[in-house]
């Protein structure tokens, strides 16, 4: 029972680690300002998020910003397999304690898109989960960022590259015949990502009329943005 309250405390703990609003923060700090009535674009107005704080504040606060956003991802990690290996679970039921372990991640990246602290209103949880599969699933994310790098030079886009290139982690889990808990957890992280996003998606689409105008423009605006 002690082992099970504990998974549960890793959990909760891994909400409230993701959810510390790192731009919000930096970006008090740095301006004065609050950055849920900041930004336009892709980011959305108010994208409580790396990305944004990139571009709306600066290019130091937005690196710092991504650095604290992926170390969440790391510690609320770290912090369930400390709590669970304390507790004993992990020696006594493996598979439970990592299910308890791939809890505390996936609600690091809720905590980070949905935080307590600043009214439920976050970011899109890239960083977050970079962190989080930085520790579970380093090799497949590695190969996964191999594939970033290559539509980066396609599409100069960044963000767009990593979020395509997350795609491919539960395909490399996959071949790497992972267990299917591993497989599930890549994409039910990026249905969460993609969901939160959805609206930006749907505003931009209308905008551009078409898919292939939508992708055009997307291309064009960050190509023109590159030779800058």
């Amino acid at each position: 029972m002690v082992d099970v309250l504990l998974g549960i405390l890793a959990v909760i703990a891994g909400y409230l680690i993701g959810g510390f609003p790192s731009a919000y923060i930096v970006t008090k700090v740095v301006t004065n300002k609050d950055i849920r009535t900041i930004g336009t674009g892709h980011t959305g107005r108010g994208n409580v998020g790396t990305r944004n704080v990139f571009v709306n504040v600066g290019k130091i606060p937005g690196i710092v910003v991504a650095i604290l956003d992926i170390l969440k991802g790391v510690f609320a990690v770290f912090l369930a397999r400390w709590l669970l290996d304390r507790s004993g679970l992990v020696a006594s039921d493996e598979h439970v304690a990592a299910l308890f372990v791939l809890g505390a991640g996936l609600a690091a990246v809720i905590g980070h898109i949905w935080p307590v602290y600043i009214r439920f209103k976050g970011g899109a949880g890239l960083a977050t989960s970079l962190g989080v599969l930085a520790v579970i699933m380093p090799q497949d994310l590695a190969l996964a960022l191999i594939i970033a790098i290559v539509l980066i030079f396609v599409t100069r886009n960044v963000l767009l590259s990593v979020n395509l290139s997350l795609i491919s982690v539960p395909l490399w889990a996959w071949f790497h015949q992972y267990r299917w808990t591993l497989v599930i957890f890549p994409l039910v992280l990026l249905v969460i990502m993609f969901s939160h996003f959805l609206p930006n998606i749907i505003a931009e689409y209308k905008k551009a009329g078409s898919v292939r105008n939508l992708l055009a423009g997307l291309l064009l605006r960050n190509r023109t943005k590159a030779r800058k």
